[in-house]
């Protein structure tokens, strides 16, 4: 109806309809809410097309506006109901219901739209924050929307407008980490640690220690993508404020290594990225023990057991949603004060909490096992390659690293023996050849071990980290070390520069041509494993605007 009207129904846009509208705003049923806020962006939309229009505005025989003189001319009612639609824009968009979150998202976009530059700001402290955080939010739909919605309204001021309102956007971050949806509690972590690179240093200090003391907390989420996200942000902050996260470092340093060991392989990447930030941060101060401990973590794998179900009754397969399933059996605990799920929704309702209190007693974390903090040590090494002064422990942990090959009586060895490759692969290409030579020969062994193994993202893995050592290296320079090492290599080694197959070794030519290294009677390559570099907390929305 409102759409077939158009601009005339603008004069029917009174307090009695916004009322009966903000009722549906505030209804129970998320498909009432849901649609209110459509109605919402109708009525909006019809109403900006009269403000816009050529009869919105009059001007007298002086060009003086006379808007407010003529009877037959009423205000905009978008500026006249505006703080009461501001403040439900703001509830939609912080609502529990990612549908309910796109359509006010695509009401508070008509909203701003319909106002200039001068009219947005006095609704700013209450839209400007959850708009932020939203293009952060999982659901994919709103956070695309939330980012071009973000572009269009503040375009480049982005930095600028976040700084004018920092103080209720930190509010509303700080509030959204105690949000009962572990997404919004996700996205709330990436927003803090966008603060800390994106807005200016000092005006963002008189806040570094409420929002790394709310980060802390984060630790002890039941979401291992919360808990990842806050370890990514606080390292973030330690290396922008070292001597305001000082007083927590001790702290960060235990929550930082406690993270390294995760049985999640997304959380040990992030927790190598926040110690080497604090590397950068502090240097010999806490780059010695880090040294020491990555060291006795790697000796540990040898108390790895050979198969995990002996390490509890826990399922060994990927964990998701961070909840480690047991075993099936006629145990009480299986029936009783189960993990509640969300109506419509395969994500699990997971607490902010980790149980009775402390960081490490969450009843949904798998315990971990020596070989995963194995392979937290060689992310953090990998992390550490990129950090000119650390070259000389890099070069001696190398050493250490490799040692990893000697032990293949467990399970999940190859996964290990994967990041390894991954990880040198990347270090061949920031360290200084003089410390990558020595080394070669010591991974030699676990490379073509990879190589030639029936896993697919192993053998990928181990044939990526060859090609990049050979445009390091130079392929003729590769050849002639590994035909001095094994001349048995070498054969492998030109199979797989030519592409050619060898079913004697196991080894398969994919359909379009090129080499896969995998099981007898693979038919297409694998996919293709790769860490990126999340220095930079992977992809950022920019606050300016443009994606960076």
């Amino acid at each position: 109806m409102v759409e077939g009207c158009g601009k005339e129904f603008r004069c029917e846009f009174n307090a009695e309809l916004l009322e009966l509208i903000t009722t549906t705003l505030n209804h129970t049923n998320r498909f009432v809410r849901e649609t209110g806020y459509y109605v919402c962006t109708t009525l909006i939309s019809a109403c900006s097309e009269v403000a816009s229009g050529d009869d919105s505005m009059e001007v007298d025989e002086v060009g003086v506006e006379a808007n407010e003189e003529r009877p037959g001319i009423e205000q905009n009612p978008i500026l006249k109901f505006g703080h009461s639609l501001s403040s439900h824009l703001a509830l939609g968009l912080s609502d529990n219901w990612s549908q309910v979150r796109l359509a006010s998202s695509t009401a508070t976009r008509a909203f701003l739209l319909s106002l200039d530059r001068e009219e947005r700001r006095q609704f700013y402290p209450v839209i400007l924050p959850r708009l932020c955080l939203n293009r952060y939010y999982l659901a994919e739909g709103v956070r695309i929307y939330s980012q071009k919605t973000w572009g269009e309204v503040v375009g480049a001021e982005g930095c600028s407008l976040v700084l004018a309102f920092l103080k209720e956007t930190v509010e509303y971050y700080v509030e959204s980490t105690q949000a009962n949806n572990h997404a919004v509690r996700e996205a709330a972590c990436q927003c803090i640690a966008e603060l800390a690179k994106k807005i200016d240093l000092k005006a963002l200090k008189p806040y570094v220690d409420i929002l790394l003391r709310t980060l802390i907390d984060c630790f002890k989420d039941d979401s291992w993508p919360v808990r990842d996200m806050a370890c990514v942000a606080a390292g973030s902050f330690v290396r922008c404020y070292p001597e305001e996260s000082r007083s927590s470092l001790h702290v960060l340093m235990e929550l930082f290594w406690q993270n390294l060991g995760d049985p999640i392989s997304s959380v040990r990447q992030g927790a190598a990225i926040a110690l080497a930030n604090t590397v950068r941060a502090y240097g010999e101060e806490v780059l010695l023990s880090l040294q020491e401990k990555v060291v006795t973590g790697l000796e540990n794998l040898k108390n790895q057991p050979v198969e995990s179900e002996k390490y509890g009754n826990l399922e060994t397969g990927p964990a998701n949603f961070s909840v480690a399933k047991k075993i099936r059996d006629n145990d009480a605990d299986l029936h009783e004060n189960q993990q509640m799920y969300s109506c419509g929704s395969l994500a699990p309702k997971m607490g902010r909490g980790g149980g009775g209190g402390g960081c490490t007693d969450s009843k949904f974390r798998k315990a971990s096992e020596p070989w995963e903090l194995a392979d937290g040590c060689v992310h953090l090494v990998g992390e550490l390659a990129n950090i000119k002064e650390c070259e000389p422990v890099v070069d001696k942990l190398l050493t250490q690293v490799s040692k990893a090959q000697e032990h293949k009586h467990f399970m999940n060895h190859l996964s290990l023996f994967q990041t390894i490759c991954v990880r040198f692969s990347g270090i061949a290409r920031v360290v200084n050849k003089r410390v990558l030579k020595p080394h070669l020969e010591q991974y030699f062994d676990l490379i073509f071990y990879c190589l030639e193994s029936e896993n697919g993202l192993s053998s990928y893995s181990a044939e990526d980290c060859l090609a990049n050592l050979s445009a390091v290296l130079g392929p003729n320079i590769l050849s002639g070390r590994i035909e001095n090492f094994n001349p048995r290599y070498l054969e492998a080694y030109n199979r797989h520069l030519r592409g050619d197959s060898s079913p004697a070794s196991g080894q398969h030519s994919s359909p379009g041509g090129g080499p896969f290294f995998g099981s007898p009677g693979a038919g297409t390559p694998s996919t293709p494993m790769s860490i990126p570099s999340r220095a930079d907390n992977s992809y950022q929305p920019s606050l300016g605007g443009t994606p960076t």
